[in-house]
């Protein structure tokens, strides 16, 4: 059995988790995924099965597309709603200063990973130590963010952003970032991957549909 089944991954499951039971459905331990996503996050979660599990390491190369919620007037420890408030401002921007500020994080830059990532410093994950309340001098890494389109404000000082961005780009800390840029912070409200590399959401199965398949070999592309 081998072939790459294009997973849209639910909240609140790791990607770990979700390779995890699909080695019981699929009666395989031949199983790898790339571009992990936050356990809060939701979407495109390319599965590799079998012999096809080689190939990884090259789909981590790919580029990324998500639609993200940006809060502001609230910053937190890990960059999205999930962590410890540290900060909270009145918000005295709209969706007109908004729009204004986006064209300056869109090119080529330097981005530092946030310490709630699986990024490692001397063979220890950041999340690991940001659990212990260690906070260590992370480099600031070469991205590239594509392109980001407003899609509106569902719910007060709540705006929809599209992103489109390099691998390694963290959307947490994009969120974070235009945050301070309007002068009262923001964090990431949610998440959603709609492509990786050329696997879009419009291909993508639910885990559940999944794992309710009598024949899930089915899926495999």
């Amino acid at each position: 059995m081998q072939g790459i089944l294009i997973v849209d991954k639910p909240m609140d499951w790791t990607s770990f988790d979700v390779v995890a039971k699909l080695r019981g459905v699929l009666g395989t331990r031949k199983l790898g995924h790339s571009g992990t996503l936050d356990p809060m996050a939701t979407g495109v979660l390319p599965v590799f099965c079998g012999g096809a599990s080689k190939a990884v390491d090259l789909q981590l190369d790919h580029d990324k597309a998500y639609r993200a919620v940006l809060r502001l007037g609230q910053r937190t420890d890990t960059g999205d709603i999930t962590g410890t408030v540290l900060e909270t401002a009145p918000v005295t921007a709209g969706e007109r200063e908004l729009r204004a500020v986006l064209p300056q994080f869109v090119g080529k830059q330097m981005q530092v990973p946030p310490m709630y990532s699986a990024v490692k410093i001397n063979g220890q994950p950041l999340y690991k130590l940001a659990r212990e309340g260690v906070t260590v001098e992370r480099k600031a890494r070469p991205i590239e963010i594509y392109g980001i389109e407003y899609g509106g404000s569902p719910a007060e000082n709540e705006y929809v952003l599209t992103v489109r961005c390099s691998k390694g780009t963290y959307i947490r800390t994009l969120c974070a970032d235009i945050g301070e840029a309007l002068g009262c912070g923001g964090c990431m409200q949610a998440l959603r991957r709609t492509q990786a590399g050329e696997y879009t959401i419009a291909e993508a199965v639910p885990l559940q549909q999944l794992l309710e398949s009598p024949e899930p070999e089915t899926y495999l592309r």
